[in-house]
């Protein structure tokens, strides 16, 4: 019988209506640790953000991270990011699909996962959700915002300190349920002891500075008390959104950490400065 070594992760998932809206469009899920799947097929984490400008937002980012989590803990043969890949495509059609279903007209979501396989996280993203990884004190934004705004800056028309304040900075150029196919960003980090990945939506992100991810994590010491934090400081900063956060700490992972150093090296210069 071949001996599968599981990494030891603490993980907590945390979302609050906020101080504003009158519903949660956002949604929030992690793997079920007592899921044989987990350890065939690798530890996943989403979350997903509801268009509150459509119809059933909260209908939308559920039906995403369901469709998500069932495409991947599949058994088809795809590698890891085809897989992610297809996952999805698979939920912007559903939700492409459920709205027709509905008779709303349009509705959509964000949505940003993660898979972690031995010391691979894998990552597909739509939207302006994001994920951050923090090593030691420093963190690094992995996402680009699929956003007018987003595109500014990345054509250095706008400073990337000016996303936050920006009238239009939760104007999508790209989400789920809008249009029959969607090309996501598919993309895989290495990881290792420590560290610390964090999904949130943008009602989180919008009033923390990157830079602070990595100095609350630096000062919580659980999973659970850094959502908290992060959530609880999103609101005190008068968040206009939903908050939502899903917080991954990695204590033990598979030991295959050849020439990773430098390649890790080189992810991050490639991730730095995106927005």
């Amino acid at each position: 019988m071949t001996h599968i070594e599981m990494p030891e992760i603490e993980t907590h998932c945390l979302t609050h209506i906020g101080n504003v809206r009158q519903d949660n469009q956002d949604s929030v899920r992690i793997f079920d640790q007592h899921d044989d799947l987990t350890a065939a097929y690798g530890h996943l984490f989403g979350v997903a953000d509801g268009m509150g400008g459509y119809a059933h937002g909260g209908v939308a980012s559920t039906l995403a991270l369901v469709t998500l989590f069932e495409t991947v803990y599949s058994s088809n043969g795809l590698s890891i990011p085809q897989k992610m890949k297809q996952a999805v495509q698979s939920a912007n059609l559903n939700v492409y699909q459920k709205a027709r279903e509905l008779g709303v007209g349009r509705m959509g979501t964000t949505l940003t996962a993660g898979l972690l396989k031995e010391n691979t996280f894998h990552i597909a993203h739509v939207g302006d959700s994001r994920a951050y990884l923090i090593r030691g004190k420093i963190s690094t934004c992995l996402t680009k915002d699929h956003t007018r705004v987003g595109e500014l800056v990345r054509m250095k028309v706008l400073p990337p300190e000016k996303v936050r304040t920006h009238s239009q900075r939760s104007v999508l150029s790209k989400c789920l349920g809008l249009d029959l196919f969607v090309q996501p960003d598919v993309f895989e980090v290495l990881v290792q002891d420590g560290d610390i990945i964090i999904f949130c939506s943008d009602g989180v992100w919008s009033v923390i500075d990157d830079d602070e991810f990595g100095t609350l994590a630096s000062k919580a010491v659980s999973a659970e008390q850094l959502n908290q934090t992060i959530v609880d400081l999103a609101m005190k900063r008068g968040s206009d959104d939903n908050v939502s956060a899903v917080t991954i700490i990695l204590h033990k992972l598979v030991a295959r950490q050849t020439k990773h150093g430098s390649r890790f090296s080189k992810i991050i210069k490639r991730f730095a400065g995106r927005s």
